[in-house]
This record gives structure tokens, sequence and C-alpha cells, in this order.
């Protein structure tokens, strides 16, 4: 399943979770601002911005990433 961590208020989240969606990509969202307990996590794996996206294989991205994103649906 994909994991999805996002923030309220963040534009590249809302298009990330879009695409998921327009494509049918099931995913699951952590939401940071409402679940803080996953920021030391993200910080401690090198992520210092949102969307991260955690794929099935274990490889992880942040940022709105159509190429990655479409590799996915």
């Amino acid at each position: 399943m994909v994991e999805v961590f996002s923030k309220n208020n963040c534009m590249q989240c809302r298009m990330t979770k879009k695409f998921l969606k327009q494509h049918n990509v099931p995913f699951v969202e952590h939401n940071i601002d409402e679940q803080p307990e996953f920021i030391k996590t993200l910080k401690s794996e090198g992520f210092l911005s949102t969307p991260v996206v955690k794929t099935p294989d274990g490889s992880a991205f942040s940022g709105f990433r159509p190429d990655k994103l479409q590799a996915l649906a």
C-alpha cells in the first residue's frame, strides 16, 4: 500500500493525492499536522518537507513528482 505523509494547506500534498485518486492508486494518508508522531520518523529518514510518498517496494520520495507517481499508476 502506498503511504502519503501530508500537511494541511500543502498544495503539493493536494496535487499528489489528486493524482493518485485520478489514477486509482490506493493509498493511506498520514497528516502530520493531525498525527505529529510521524514527524520524528520522517526527519530521521532525511525528509524535511511534504508530501512524502512511500511505495510498496520500500522506496520513498518527497514533493509532487508526476514521473514517480506515474510509475505507481
